[in-house]
């Protein structure tokens, strides 16, 4: 899910000493505020070449898969004039984890919903554009309902075969991977990070931590509130966080509609399903995403979802509806 950036860190115990060697990195990418945080012990493996190889990894990724540039991998594919397209491994793999989150949510998180995502209006990077007004959003959208998947069942047309690296679909059929690039990318960047004592990557508010070090000294994520100040604070020594939300991408069309990134299937315009932003913690940032979107694009009535493993989801009204699990994992929240 394209992933609202309302996630803050890192921060670590105050009395805890540092570690001999520490590299971080803040840059901007994929159209949001990236961070990666790697530590080593001073005999360990050099942190700055980690953090090299994360942003090398995030900018090929960008170059790959983004669909504002017409020369991408992305969007060569999507204007291809054959039904069967070789691709290379990396959009594969994303295409591979956008098809995954689809299957699983039941096509509402559909990678096939890109005409619809355009006409309403997010057809160009909103990078630096500002948002409108929620407030008044809230007052102008139309009535509130679940979203639901498309009737036709699009995205069931996509095929990909691994072992020739191909794509295969219905000319005319476009894909964007928004939904879920965030959270698969967060993973691959910590598989370069294994090795390390203590890391992070943060990458638009799809977060993924590790190491033996964070154990001992958690990372502190601050989750920003859609209507202002936080809404809370999580310890995270292990696995994910990522955060979905309308607050943050929202727009007036030219007949003064207003809209935002999320988008309905079943309908084709944006959700509005009384919920503003849902945070979700999941060992991985892929599931951690996949969640936070699905209950998001699901309603008040999903919140629930997030019981298992924990979350945060805040509704119109400023309503912080919160699950605390009762699993053993490798998180806390804190006052």
């Amino acid at each position: 899910m394209t992933a609202v950036p309302s996630l803050r860190f890192p921060a670590g115990t105050r009395d805890a000493p540092a570690p001999p060697l520490r590299a971080a990195s803040t840059f901007r990418a994929l159209g949001t505020a990236c961070r990666v945080v790697v530590e080593s012990p001073s005999s360990g493996p050099d942190p700055g070449a980690a953090v090299a190889a994360v942003r090398d990894l995030v900018a090929e990724a960008q170059r790959r898969l983004t669909r504002f540039a017409p020369d991408s991998d992305l969007m060569l594919l999507n204007r291809a004039r054959e039904e069967t397209v070789v691709v290379h491994p990396l959009v594969l793999d994303a295409l591979g984890a956008a098809q995954a989150a689809t299957a699983r949510t039941e096509g509402l998180l559909d990678p096939t919903v890109l005409p619809a995502l355009v006409a309403e209006g997010y057809a160009e990077s909103r990078r630096d554009a500002r948002p409108a007004g929620l407030l008044a959003a809230l007052r102008d959208a139309p009535t509130r309902r679940p979203a639901a998947p498309a009737h036709d069942g699009r995205w069931r047309s996509v095929r990909l075969g691994r072992r020739e690296r191909t794509v295969t679909r219905p000319v005319g059929v476009q894909l964007d991977v928004g939904a879920t690039a965030k959270g698969w990318l967060a993973d691959r960047a910590a598989a370069l990070l294994h090795p390390f004592a203590r890391w992070a990557v943060d990458l638009g508010g799809d977060l993924r931590v590790g190491g033996p070090g964070a154990r001992t000294r958690p990372f502190a994520v601050d989750v920003a509130g859609p209507l202002g100040g936080p809404v809370g604070r999580v310890l995270l020594s292990g696995g994910a966080i990522a955060t979905s939300g309308i607050d943050r991408r929202i727009w007036r069309r030219p007949d003064g509609r207003p809209a935002h990134h999320l988008i309905d299937p079943s309908s084709g315009r944006s959700a509005w399903t009384g919920l503003l932003t849902v945070t979700a913690l999941a060992p991985t940032a892929e599931e951690a995403e996949i969640l936070a979107g699905a209950t998001l694009l699901r309603g008040p009535a999903a919140v629930d979802a997030l019981a298992p493993r924990g979350g945060l989801a805040v509704d119109e009204h400023g309503v912080v509806l919160r699950h605390a699990t009762d699993r053993a994992g490798a998180w806390r929240w804190s006052a």
